[in-house]
């Protein structure tokens, strides 16, 4: 048994142990990408590397979770709010039935740029803009970032008013605000 082959019948296998005690089944999209067509059909696939797994993962029948790095990454900081905000889950998935099985989205927050002195103006307010995103229907959705502007600019001073750091919304997370007083002229 080489590597692969131990890493599919571990999964597999914790799977089915899973299963037996009504867990639910959440796995990195790599186990679909390597034997995907073996996976318990109760399976989640977390995408989070490649574009265009999630139609994938939905046209297999299986459940998807969206974090793609290149979007929804909140350490990466070559990423601005409203492209947060304008991260379509559902790309390329156009039937209704598909789109039922992309079951919600994750930013995430890894710990490889970031310490204690930085974490909360990394997240905050781009994972804010991730959040109305994803609990606002494609239909009610704001179809240019600039709409979204106002309110996002409100909830970060709510954010700092409470104590949370969170960043000025110009620039891609932890930029100094444009001048001192700055929610107080949003």
């Amino acid at each position: 048994m080489n590597g692969s082959d131990a890493y599919q019948y571990f999964v597999l296998r914790a799977q089915k142990i899973a299963l037996l005690h009504g867990y639910e089944i959440v796995n990195w999209e790599e186990t679909f990408n390597h034997f995907g067509d073996k996976l318990s059909r109760k399976t989640v696939v977390h995408n989070w590397l490649e574009i265009g797994i999630p139609e994938r993962v939905v046209a297999a029948g299986l459940r998807c979770i969206v974090s793609n790095q290149d979007k929804w990454y909140l350490h990466y900081l070559d990423s601005t709010w409203d492209q947060f905000y304008m991260n379509e889950p559902l790309t390329n998935i156009t039937q209704p039935k598909q789109q039922a099985l992309v079951i919600g989205g994750e930013v995430c927050m890894w710990g490889e740029y970031i310490d204690a002195s930085d974490i909360q103006q990394t997240i905050w307010p781009r994972a804010a803009a991730a959040a109305e995103r994803l609990w606002t229907t494609y239909d009610k959705l704001a179809k240019d970032p600039r709409e979204v502007t106002g309110r996002l600019a409100h909830f970060r001073c709510l954010l700092n008013q409470r104590g949370i750091a969170a960043a000025p919304l110009a620039g891609y997370g932890r930029v100094a605000p444009k001048d001192p007083g700055s929610c107080y002229k949003q």
